[in-house]
């Protein structure tokens, strides 16, 4: 995941429009779309949806404007209150596989 710079909206519709380079990674083309992304903060784990970011179209690393990181932020830092609640279940890999 990394970090690119002020992303900008067109005023009142959901059309995303901020410009990415290609993929620091790879070199890829970077397109924005809307995707799912987990959250840890301290002990704790936040899903957020509908999320604005760019993704590489070769590799998958995924690029956040600083507007977006900070509206994450915001969201768990604050307590917001979120749309619903799900379970996760937890896996301990070493009691997966076999001695």
């Amino acid at each position: 995941m990394a970090l690119v710079g002020r992303s900008s909206h067109q005023e009142g519709t959901n059309k995303m429009k901020h410009k990415y380079g290609p993929c620091t990674f790879c070199g890829g083309e970077v397109s924005e779309r809307l995707i799912e992304h987990e959250y840890r903060w301290q002990a704790e784990l936040f899903l957020f949806e509908k999320v604005p970011a760019g993704v590489c179209q070769q590799c998958g690393e995924v690029y956040f404007t600083i507007d977006t990181v900070k509206a994450l932020e915001q969201a768990v830092l604050s307590k917001a209150r979120p749309q619903r609640t799900i379970q996760v279940p937890v896996f301990v890999y070493p009691e997966l596989v076999p001695a």
